[in-house]
């Protein structure tokens, strides 16, 4: 009769499983992070006071009549009081209560944006300009010292500029398929950047942003007296305000998906390592 199998079997241990901090982001990285939503944030609350101004875009060298706006939010009165409004080209969204009207207590108000969405809350255009382009020049000088720290650091080549095997067709769709599921980034993956982030953040930081400062250039009549070719180039100053507003706009949409993705991907983990540069990731491949 033979002897039974002795054969030992290893049992997993029990219990939490220990984490392991890595440092993510350098102190410049978060400084001129949190430099960054600072200024964007003015930017964003300055340029809805000066929108108000005249809540109206326009394509070409000179613009049209406000009957032709390519964009504009405003109000139109009715029986009952007015009615606000957002048009793009010959579409009209009726968005009273939203846009184009503020209610101040019982009265009702043309003001394409409200007041607690502009700074200041109270209509200023001198004000609303002064803060704008004070943050426009810090938001440039912050990111020239960012671009300067990544070269000289290599985090652009090293975390930002994605490899061939990243760039696939592949790749790409199966990253976009993660995220469409809610699938993010586990263990050693979570280390570094996938490819969906990194282009992200190269057509923000390459293409929007500078954009974005340019067309703010254009809009300068001192400006364009130094610079006599920055109309031209975006076709018009009007042009080049209906760019600003659409780019801002990208700029917008970037940020609320950001924070969305933050959320979702461990919103401590990712919040603690754009303070303190700690990110915890455990031995069973899960960040948390």
């Amino acid at each position: 009769m033979s002897a039974p199998d002795s054969t030992h079997v290893r049992v997993p241990p029990t219990g939490p499983t220990p984490r392991q901090f890595i440092r993510r982001h350098s102190v410049t990285v978060r400084i001129t992070h949190w430099v960054n939503v600072f200024c964007l944030s003015i930017l964003l609350l300055s340029g809805l006071q000066i929108f108000n101004a005249h809540p109206r875009l326009y394509w070409g060298q000179y613009g049209a009549d406000a009957d032709q706006a390519f964009i504009a939010i405003g109000s139109r009165q009715h029986e009952d009081g007015l009615h606000g409004f957002f048009q793009v080209g010959s579409l009209r969204i009726e968005t009273t209560g939203i846009l184009g009207v503020s209610r101040e207590g019982n009265a009702a108000t043309a003001r394409a944006f409200p007041t607690w969405l502009t700074i200041p809350s109270y209509h200023d255009l001198g004000a609303g300009r002064n803060w704008h382009f004070l943050s426009a020049w810090l938001l440039v000088i912050n990111g020239l010292v960012y671009l300067a720290h990544g070269f000289w650091r290599g985090h652009i080549r090293r975390d930002i500029l994605p490899n061939r095997d990243q760039l696939k067709p592949r790749h790409l769709w199966h990253e976009v398929l993660g995220h469409a599921r809610l699938r993010f980034a586990k263990g050693s993956e979570a280390r570094r950047y996938n490819a969906l982030q990194k282009i992200t953040y190269l057509l923000v930081a390459l293409v929007l942003l500078p954009l974005m400062v340019l067309t703010g250039l254009t809009m300068s009549p001192g400006l364009n007296a130094v610079f006599p070719f920055l109309p031209d180039l975006f076709g018009g100053r009007p042009s080049a305000r209906t760019l600003h507003f659409i780019t801002a706009s990208l700029l917008v949409l970037f940020v609320v998906v950001h924070v969305l993705m933050v959320v979702l991907s461990g919103f401590w983990n990712n919040l603690r390592s754009m303070i303190n540069g700690r990110y915890a990731i455990d031995h069973a491949g899960d960040a948390s």
